[in-house]
């Protein structure tokens, strides 16, 4: 069976009462929101929202789920790294979340999606993630330390928390768990090579013969 969308995170979840005081701005857009678990918690919280991602079959996944629980999400299909920038007018949405994606270039875009008044909530790597030794590498998706104020001088930032995970979380080990989801992702878009750009424990590679 696939897999559901994971728990919100908890930094997400901190910043309910803020997304709430957002509603009367307009809807919440969850970029790249992947398996919906933002966009899920922020209609549960009584949000109209807006979820987007490039993978057809995660947001077919999604929609089924909220009109199961009657959840106001939207799914809908882009590329937020498109040359052709967001299907969106500007101020358009009350809040942004955005977890796990950085592509430097949309910033601007993205502080103009807000309405006056509105709130963006991001979460993402930073360049300490190399400390770990799990998780992505590439600096392409790591922000540097007091970077993500930099990439958004127009907004005021209002909390800012840096974690640090004490433990290997199993999301980003490559056990059959994310083997078989890596697999089911390559069938769904037709790719007949998939390129592990890190090194690969022998059991992990095991995993994969």
């Amino acid at each position: 069976m696939p897999r559901k969308a994971d728990p919100p995170s908890p930094f997400v979840v901190a910043q309910r009462e803020r997304l709430r005081a957002t509603v009367s701005l307009g809807p919440c857009l969850d970029l790249a929101c992947g398996r919906g678990r933002h966009a899920l918690f922020a209609a549960g919280a009584g949000l109209r929202v807006v979820a987007l991602d490039r993978d057809a079959s995660l947001l077919h996944r999604l929609a089924t789920q909220a009109s199961a629980e009657r959840l106001a999400i939207h799914a809908l299909r882009a590329d937020a790294e498109s040359p052709l920038g967001l299907p969106f007018p500007p101020a358009r949405f009350g809040a942004v979340l955005v977890t796990r994606f950085l592509f430097r270039p949309l910033a601007p875009a993205i502080a103009g999606l807000l309405a006056p008044g509105g709130l963006l909530v991001y979460e993402t790597f930073t360049e300490r993630q190399r400390e770990l030794g799990y998780g992505p590498v590439n600096p392409a998706f790591l922000l540097e330390s007091g970077e993500l104020p930099r990439l958004f001088p127009e907004l005021e930032v209002v909390e800012s928390v840096l974690c640090r995970s004490r433990e290997k979380h199993k999301k980003f080990l490559c056990g059959t768990g994310k083997a078989a989801e890596m697999v089911e992702l390559a069938r769904a878009h037709e790719c007949d090579v998939i390129v592990i750009d890190n090194g690969v424990a022998p059991s992990q590679q095991r995993e994969w013969e």
